[in-house]
Order: C-alpha cells, then sequence, then structure tokens
C-alpha cells in the first residue's frame, strides 16, 4: 500500500481527526473508510440511470429532460432554504 501527502488546512485535519477518533480510528483509516464508501459521479450516474430504468420498467414511470430539471431546481430551492444559503 502506498501512502499520499494531501494537503489540507490544519482545522479541517483536525476536524477530521477528531472525527475518526470518536469512531476508534486513526485518521489514515478513517480516511481509507470513506474513500471506499463514497460514490464518484460516475458511480452515482450509473445508480440514477439503473434506478430510472427500474422505475420505468416497474411502472412506467419516466420523467422528462424538462421534468427532471425542474424537480432538481425544485430540491436545490429546498435545500436552500433549509441550509440558509
Amino acid at each position: 500500500m502506498s501512502d499520499a501527502n494531501v494537503r489540507i488546512p490544519a482545522e479541517a485535519k483536525d476536524r477530521l481527526a477528531a472525527i475518526a477518533a470518536a469512531e476508534g480510528l486513526s485518521l489514515r483509516a478513517y480516511l481509507a473508510r470513506l474513500a471506499e464508501t463514497l460514490l464518484t459521479p460516475a458511480e452515482r450516474a450509473e445508480r440514477a440511470e439503473t434506478a430510472r430504468a427500474a422505475l420505468k420498467e416497474w411502472n412506467g414511470y419516466a420523467l422528462t429532460a424538462t421534468q427532471e430539471q425542474d424537480l432538481d431546481s425544485e430540491l436545490d430551492r429546498r435545500l436552500a432554504q433549509v441550509t440558509g444559503r
């Protein structure tokens, strides 16, 4: 296994180290586990397409590109409202 150096602000490193320690992990182990559990953009897109296909097959539900964009915009609006962003 090779090591990598990553430069991040000290505050971010300290926060990640505290989170890792709270879970009984070293920072290295925590970051390795995090990397294994997060999806890449390509993996997320693949899962979304699989879900779309399953919904269409199951009940005929298929959004147009415009409907999908409208729903994405509405979700963004609601998230911004809740998070204050």
